[in-house]
């Protein structure tokens, strides 16, 4: 079974109802056979899209604090968090003069193709990018990933 790269498009949809939350929420369970993989900088974009909802007047400050709480909780219990280095700035650089990306997507796609590549050095079933992003989803299509968007699972 493949594990999953989730950028923070897609893991919003853990904690936020948008179209595909349901189904992020069913690959996202304690019990899961597979590992779920975000970049270290996921956290930053989940708290600054909850955060916006929030300022934005689709949140109340009680019910993004809550989402917030539950997010913090389940950082170390379900994901695998994967550091950004050097060199993983370095290509995201590229790739996002390559493939027109936002800075960020450019860092997730990169942080994804790597741990692809590691998976694959390893023996271990390929990485599955779930992301919600279209631009992003294109960009690791082209790049050879293979790619969920939960907008498309009812």
């Amino acid at each position: 079974m493949a594990d999953y790269f989730f950028d923070s498009s897609a893991l919003v949809k853990r904690h936020v109802d948008e179209p595909g939350s349901k189904w992020v929420r069913s690959l996202i369970r304690a019990k899961a056979t597979y590992r779920i993989y975000i970049a270290r900088i996921t956290p930053v974009e989940i708290f600054a899209a909850i955060t916006r909802r929030q300022h934005g007047g689709d949140l109340s400050a009680a019910q993004a604090g809550a989402m917030l709480g539950h997010f913090r909780r389940h950082l170390d219990q379900r994901y695998r968090i994967i550091d950004l280095t050097p060199a993983i700035y370095a290509d995201a650089m590229l790739k996002a003069r390559k493939r027109r990306l936002r800075a960020y997507d450019a860092v997730q796609l990169d942080v994804a193709l790597e741990l692809h590549r590691q998976h694959k050095a390893a023996g271990l079933a390929p990485v599955t990018l779930i992301s919600a992003d279209q631009a992003l989803n294109d960009a690791a299509t082209a790049e050879g990933l293979t790619v969920d968007d939960p907008r498309s699972h009812p």
